[in-house]
């Protein structure tokens, strides 16, 4: 069944004023459905600096990352920018070494880069679809509510910025980096002590029934997806543990050789291993969507395979404030999803960590 999203971005006194950006699927109540890797049915996010043009490519990466598969998905926008930077630049750009005409370097390359690799490798098709903005479209309206009331809450202080990585470094090299306002958890993210997976902790939102019409009011949806603050997170159980909490790997990669050409790839294999013993899930065939199921019952079956080596977990034992300095035992799988080399070995990078919680 198609998928169908609308995106969009905004600035407050553009350029260089707070932004926003924000995506909303058309059908509600589909999260973590087939195709919907993603909480509710929306999503947004800002900073204190940048440019609609940003936030317009924000959207559509971070649509693209929450609706990965083998689905054709159908991406609405009213930037024209955004999708010639999708399906059409993106091409002599690459051949030129990320040179423009000018012989200059692309602006907003970071974002473009993370697009196109979204699209290059997704296994169902991607078709932009242009429509016109403040028409009167139900889902432009809403995703341009959704952006500029971030952008705004991004001003006042209410929200702390939120942008996919390749958006924070977009920005930050762009001329409109000085006094951008980079939260905790965004900086943590860019210096990699935090994953995509613990950034992204705490996002989507349901914008509820009425929003099958249309709601006018950003607000009340915003606070509905607002991300909550690292120190939340570290807080809450969900949040990022000690030590191996549970965890969903919301990293997804998509295909496209043309915008509406669907492709495959090689089959994925995902293995699970436990700290006593290695377990494997059942192979994945077919097209490479990197799915991933819910958490908290992964489906496992035995295997011959097993693994041994040294692991380390991040963040470790000794940033914890009731460390004692002795080991900790800890019980559960760790997700490996990639390619095993021909002498045995695969290299692993910020590998979802799940606990086996006893009794």
């Amino acid at each position: 069944m198609t998928i169908t999203v609308s995106t969009d971005g905004s600035a407050l006194g553009n350029p260089n004023g707070p932004m926003g950006w924000a995506w909303a699927d058309h059908e509600l109540n589909m999260a973590h459905s087939g195709g919907h890797e993603h909480g509710g049915d929306c999503d947004a996010g800002g900073a204190t600096n940048g440019t609609n043009q940003i936030g317009e490519l924000c959207a559509v990466l971070e649509a693209l990352r929450a609706h990965p598969g083998a689905e054709p998905l159908v991406i609405e926008t009213d930037s024209q920018y955004a999708i010639n930077c999708s399906t059409k630049w993106v091409h002599g750009w690459k051949k030129n070494g990320w040179k423009n005409s000018q012989k200059k370097p692309v602006k907003n390359a970071a974002l473009i880069r993370a697009i196109d690799a979204e699209l290059s490798l997704r296994a169902g098709s991607v078709k932009f679809v242009w429509v016109k903005g403040h028409a009167g479209n139900a889902g432009n309206e809403k995703v341009d509510d959704l952006a500029r009331t971030y952008a705004g809450d991004c001003r006042s202080g209410v929200q702390e910025g939120y942008l996919p990585k390749e958006g924070w470094q977009s920005l930050l090299a762009s001329e409109y980096a000085k006094g951008t306002d980079v939260p905790e958890d965004a900086q943590m993210l860019l210096d990699g002590r935090i994953s995509t997976q613990e950034y992204h902790l705490g996002r989507g939102g349901e914008s509820g029934e009425a929003e099958a019409e249309h709601e006018s009011d950003g607000d009340n949806v915003a606070k509905r997806i607002r991300k909550p603050s690292l120190a939340e997170l570290l807080a809450e159980p969900e949040g990022v543990p000690d030590y191996g909490e549970t965890q969903s790997d919301t990293s997804s990669t998509t295909a496209m050789s043309a915008p509406t050409v669907p492709m495959t790839t090689e089959s994925d294999a995902t293995v699970a291993l436990s700290s006593n013993s290695a377990q494997a899930e059942d192979t994945q065939s077919g097209s490479s969507t990197r799915s991933v199921a819910e958490p908290a019952a992964p489906r496992l079956s035995p295997t011959a395979l097993t693994a041994s080596g040294t692991l380390r977990f991040t963040p470790p034992p000794s940033t914890s404030p009731t460390y004692d300095g002795r080991p900790r035992i800890i019980h559960g799988l760790v997700r490996v999803d990639g390619y095993v080399n021909g002498d045995g070995t695969i290299t692993l990078d910020n590998a979802a960590f799940y606990t086996d919680k006893q009794g």
